[in-house]
């Protein structure tokens, strides 16, 4: 996942917005399959929020609807 500083920007600005889009949608549904999948192994918000980069206030706020059910919230 580190060659991701090699891809090129496209010049047209229709392209260049259109892969913003399709770049946020899906960092949003790795996101929220890497949450689901550390809370089913067992992973606290506090340990989530910083793999995350975030205050686990933050994460659990805007990350919980991913919580599988039965996991403590």
């Amino acid at each position: 996942m580190d060659n991701l500083d090699k891809l090129s920007v496209p010049k047209d600005p229709e392209q260049a917005l259109a892969a913003v889009v399709a770049l946020r949608r899906l960092a949003d549904k790795v996101e929220a399959e890497a949450v689901s999948n550390a809370l089913r192994q067992g992973w606290t918000w506090s340990r989530i929020a910083q793999a995350l980069g975030i205050s686990k206030q933050a994460a659990h706020k805007r990350l919980s609807v991913f919580a599988p059910l039965n996991t403590p919230q």
